[in-house]
């Protein structure tokens, strides 16, 4: 195949809707939740039976047993109720569980507004989208000139604002990059350091607006405050978004380091860690390298801050302690090392060599790192001995 070519990818239009339809929506959002609900209820009663005939329900089993459901929806009608059959069939199969979360259509924990549909439930109709005999008016409804979507969703975010989410398919033009690779350490000072030097520092996007925030949660203010909370939740994103394609454009490979938000967000650096958004940037760095032929890995870190990148030896600084060292000479060969830089070229020199599928070995070493520090310190300690 050519690689000037251009390919089609998937990419996910996204519209808001205008206001006098939230209401409409809402009422919808409620009876789609009752199909949902009444799909998580029954899937997870048959895969329990006791008997031989227990089994994983797939999508077309459960839009058989909803079939000659619409009449009793005020709203939605049977090709909405078949959509949220099959994606919810979908979503429990990706999730390897026989029952998801229940769908709570009010109250503190209510769940956010979801709505899927068909491509063929969705027309234009003027200047507006016609749903299950509603019409919908869009804002930049331009973009939606000459495109074909396939089946997408009505999205409600935390604030209340209903979004229209179409898959379309683009035309793409697969070009090479002008450098071959990098190695990526993610951290909180700065989000992300390359091998090459280059840093992102972080927004703190969070604290930029905690002032806001705070007056605004002191009035009562809910919804100010939900809108606070996006403005920094866009800041991050589009922050992330430019730094990701960046480095799509310029690296054919991209390698980044497997550091668990998850794990962190337990201990006291959890604003930090949430306000750096290594899941999103990861995210982002993988469907775009996708979309542009490029190759993305996820490699273990394990001892990457302190392992010399020049002589592959163990000596740099270790543990909590050793954290506040942000440079540090190799006692082995002598190389000046910048912490974050040097874990980033030792996450790409991890790419190229054989790593374990648990990502715990060193690949510098037959020994575990720690087994070989002991190692080592037992041999210094019997040379005294002797002497």
């Amino acid at each position: 195949m050519d690689d000037s070519a251009p390919v089609s990818v998937l990419r996910t239009l996204r519209l808001k809707v205008r206001s006098e339809g939230y209401a409409w929506l809402n009422a919808a959002a409620v009876e789609a939740n009752q199909v949902f609900n009444y799909c998580n209820e029954t899937s997870l009663k048959v895969a329990t039976r006791t008997d031989g005939r227990r089994k994983l329900l797939s999508g077309f089993d459960l839009c058989k047993l909803t079939a000659g459901a619409s009449p009793y929806f005020e709203k939605i009608g049977a090709d909405t109720i078949q959509s949220i059959c099959v994606h919810y069939a979908q979503k429990r199969r990706a999730a390897r569980r026989l029952k998801l979360r229940w769908r709570v259509s009010g109250g503190s924990r209510r769940s956010l507004g979801w709505l899927p549909f068909k491509a063929a439930s969705l027309k234009r109709k003027g200047v507006c989208l016609r749903f299950a005999g509603k019409c919908f008016r869009v804002f930049e409804r331009q973009r939606l000139q000459g495109i074909q979507w396939q089946g997408g969703c009505f999205a409600q975010d935390a604030v209340g604002d209903w979004w229209i989410c179409l898959p379309v398919k683009r035309e793409v033009e697969l070009t090479i990059a002008p450098e071959e690779e990098v190695g990526i350490d993610l951290g909180l000072k700065t989000i992300a350091v390359t091998s090459d030097g280059e840093r992102l520092t972080a927004g703190r996007w969070t604290q930029a607006f905690s002032e806001k925030l705070a007056a605004a949660q002191r009035r009562g203010h809910k919804r100010q405050a939900k809108r606070i909370h996006r403005r920094a939740a866009r800041c991050r994103a589009d922050a992330l978004h430019k730094y990701s394609k960046k480095m799509v454009d310029r690296y054919q490979k991209i390698v980044v380091g497997d550091v668990s938000s998850l794990k962190l967000v337990r201990t006291r650096m959890a604003k930090s860690v949430l306000d750096s958004g290594w899941g999103m940037l990861r995210r982002f760095l993988e469907y775009k390298a996708i979309q542009a032929a490029r190759s993305f890995q996820v490699v273990s870190e394990r001892n990457t801050s302190g392992t010399c990148s020049a002589c592959g030896a163990l000596s740099g600084p270790r543990g909590v302690n050793g954290l506040i060292v942000r440079s540090w000479i190799c006692s082995e060969c002598g190389g000046l090392h910048d912490r974050d830089r040097n874990a980033a070229r030792n996450i790409l020199i991890g790419s190229r060599c054989r790593t374990s599928v648990g990502g715990n070995e060193h690949p510098y070493s037959l020994l575990p790192p720690s087994n070989a520090w002991r190692v080592r310190e037992a041999g210094i300690e019997a040379a005294r001995t002797a002497a």
